[in-house]
């Protein structure tokens, strides 16, 4: 596991961190760890981060707050939500940046994550010259 970059405890409806769910990432995953007694700890790898949100509700801009929505490709974590997020823009932003370079670095475009049916209805591998009429 690399160097932790960011963690916040989930945070209550005015911005206290009272809450049993830990977010934290580092350069390669994001972690979302809950439980008192029992705990659960789940990641996603970043390169499979598709598309970050932020949503910030009345409430939430009173006390600084926000709730970053992420899609990914991972099988277990498709949709989620790190909820009321201290500084959410600057984390949104620093995550987002992180997603970008673990991409880089692995060479995956957004592409690899599209069936062929997400495009135009064609196949990838669409060639005029191989059809006949």
């Amino acid at each position: 596991m690399g160097e932790i970059l960011f963690k916040q405890r989930k945070r209550n409806w005015c911005g206290l961190p009272w809450s049993f769910t830990i977010y934290s990432f580092d350069e390669e995953r994001l972690f979302i760890e809950s439980g008192v007694l029992s705990k659960k700890e789940d990641e996603v790898r970043l390169y499979r981060i598709l598309d970050i949100s932020l949503t910030r509700s009345f409430g939430q801009r009173i006390f600084k707050m926000g709730t970053i929505k992420i899609d990914s490709s991972d099988k277990t974590m498709k949709c989620f939500e790190l909820k009321n997020i201290k500084n959410a823009k600057e984390v949104k932003e620093q995550l987002s940046q992180l997603v970008e370079e673990e991409r880089q670095r692995k060479r995956i475009s957004g592409r690899e994550f599209m069936t062929d049916h997400d495009h135009d209805g064609f196949a990838d591998d669409y060639d005029d010259d191989q059809h006949h009429y």
